[in-house]
C-alpha cells in the first residue's frame, strides 16, 4: 500500500510523463490522417486539447512534488523539446501548446510542499480523469486501427506505429487503476522490460523505416538495433536477472544516445527523413524513461 506521500509523488511523475506521450501520439494522429477524413482530424485534436489541459494540471500541482532525480532524466522534457515544438507545429500547421513546455523547465526551481489530505484528493481527481479520457483515447485508436486495417481510412502512419500507440496507452492505463487503489502493477521482472525492450526495438523499427533511403549508416545503427532488442526479448527466461538488466541498460544507451544525436541534428536539418522532430525528441523522452526505470529496477 502506498503511502500518501507515495501516491502523490509517483501519480504526479507518472502523469508528468504519460500524459505528454498520450497528447503527442494524438498530435501524431492528427498530423498523419488526410483531409478525407476531417472528423477524424478535428476527434484527435480534440483529444489533444483535453490532454493538454489535463498536463497543464499536472504541471501546476507537480511543483515542489516530483524528486530531484527525476528531472535531470530528461523524460519530462529534453532540451530539445521545446525547439521541436516549435519546428513541427510550423511544418504541419498543428497547434501545440507549448507554454506547458515553458512551464515543465522550471519545476525544479521551487522548494517542497507539503503532502496534505486536501494535495492528495486532487491527485485522485486528476488520476481518474486521465484514466477516463486515457480509454476514450484507446477505443479512438483502435477504431483507427481497424479503418486502416479494412482500407478504409489512409494515414502515414505504420498500422503497427498504431498498435504500438495502443500498447503504450493500455500501459498507462493499468498504472492509473492500480494507483487509485494506492498501489503499483504487480509485474515479474521479465514482463516489465519485455514491454519496454519492445518498445524500444519498434522505435528502431520506425526509424529504420522513416529515414531516407540513402542514410545507409543511419538505417544501419536503426536496424542492428532493433534487432538487439528482440534478442533481449527472447532472452529474457533464460538469463539471469542481472545479466539481462545489464544488457537492457546497455542496448538503451546505446539507443538513447542514438536518438539524443539524431533529435539534434533533425533539428538541424541534417538528416534526410519523414521524421518530424517532435517524433525524435518523444522516442527520446521515452528512452530516458525506460533508463530511469532501470536505474530503480537494479536496487
Amino acid at each position: 500500500m502506498l503511502s500518501r506521500q507515495e501516491f502523490i509523488r509517483i501519480s504526479i511523475e507518472m502523469n508528468l510523463f504519460f500524459q505528454r506521450i498520450m497528447k503527442e501520439h494524438l498530435f501524431f494522429i492528427e498530423t498523419n490522417l488526410q483531409p478525407a477524413k476531417p472528423a477524424f482530424i478535428a476527434k484527435a485534436d480534440i483529444l489533444k486539447q483535453n490532454f493538454e489541459r489535463l498536463l497543464s494540471e499536472t504541471v501546476h500541482y507537480a511543483k515542489g512534488i516530483i524528486s530531484e532525480q527525476v528531472t535531470p532524466s530528461n523524460q519530462f522534457v529534453t532540451p530539445y523539446t521545446l525547439r521541436a515544438e516549435d519546428l513541427t507545429s510550423r511544418l504541419t500547421g498543428a497547434r501545440i501548446n507549448t507554454n506547458i513546455t515553458r512551464n515543465e523547465y522550471t519545476l525544479m526551481d521551487l522548494p517542497n510542499r507539503y503532502h496534505n489530505e486536501w494535495l492528495e484528493n486532487v491527485v485522485f481527481d486528476l488520476n481518474r480523469r486521465s484514466y477516463y479520457l486515457l480509454k476514450e483515447v484507446i477505443t479512438f485508436k483502435k477504431q483507427l486501427l481497424t479503418l486502416v486495417l479494412e482500407c478504409k481510412i489512409f494515414t502515414n502512419l505504420y498500422p503497427e506505429m498504431l498498435e504500438h500507440l495502443i500498447h503504450e496507452a493500455e500501459y498507462y492505463l493499468a498504472i492509473l487503476k492500480t494507483l487509485q487503489e494506492r498501489k503499483l502493477p504487480v509485474k515479474t521482472l521479465c514482463d516489465e522490460l519485455n514491454f519496454w525492450n519492445h518498445i524500444m526495438g519498434e522505435h528502431a523499427q520506425f526509424i529504420d523505416g522513416m529515414l531516407d533511403p540513402t542514410e545507409k549508416n543511419l538505417k544501419k545503427i536503426a536496424e542492428a538495433s532493433a534487432k538487439e532488442f528482440e534478442k533481449l526479448v527472447a532472452e529474457c527466461i533464460q538469463t539471469a536477472e542481472k545479466q539481462i538488466l545489464h544488457k537492457s541498460l546497455q542496448a538503451t544507451q546505446t539507443i538513447r544516445d542514438f536518438k539524443r544525436e539524431a533529435t539534434n541534428e533533425l533539428l538541424k536539418c541534417k538528416i534526410k527523413s519523414i521524421i518530424p522532430p517532435l517524433l525524435a525528441d518523444h522516442v527520446l523522452r521515452e528512452a530516458n524513461h525506460y533508463l530511469r526505470l532501470l536505474d530503480i529496477l537494479k536496487h
